[in-house]
C-alpha cells in the first residue's frame, strides 16, 4: 500500500491518526484499539472487519516517525 495514501487516512470511528503494521497488514488506531485489514493492497476501514487488540501492544510502526 502506498506510503502517500496511508498517510491521508484516519480511523473512521474516531479521525485519530493510524500507525502501520508490517507484519500483519494492518492499520492500528491506539485510541480505539481496533487494527484495519489491509486486503490486496486497500485499506478495509469498515468497523465491521476491524479486529481488536490487546492494551500495551508496541509492534507497530508509526507512518509519520
Amino acid at each position: 500500500m502506498d506510503n502517500r495514501l496511508i498517510a491521508l487516512l484516519v480511523c473512521p470511528l474516531c479521525k485519530s491518526a493510524l500507525r502501520l503494521d508490517h507484519d500483519h497488514q494492518e492499520l492500528i488506531c491506539a485510541a480505539d484499539r481496533l487494527a484495519f485489514p489491509i486486503r490486496n493492497g486497500m485499506a478495509v476501514m469498515l468497523p465491521s472487519e476491524a479486529r481488536e487488540i490487546e492494551a500495551g501492544t508496541t509492534d507497530v510502526m508509526p507512518l509519520n516517525p
